[in-house]
């Protein structure tokens, strides 16, 4: 019984990390694509956008 429990954690940590790749690559690309990259364009540019007004406020 000892070999039984000293290869659960390893199947058990596969079995989790193969479904965890597996979703990785179903969330990639499809509808949720385009949507993602605009919120990642939304954000980018208020970052930018908020460094360029504190720039100007600073008098640079």
């Amino acid at each position: 019984m000892d070999y039984v429990s000293a290869l659960v954690p390893p199947v058990v940590m596969a079995a989790f990390f193969i479904g965890l790749v597996r979703v990785i690559v179903k969330t990639q690309g499809g509808a949720a694509k385009a949507k993602e990259d605009a919120a990642v364009d939304a954000a980018l540019a208020r970052a930018e956008s908020a460094g360029q007004a504190a720039a100007k406020a600073d008098g640079v």
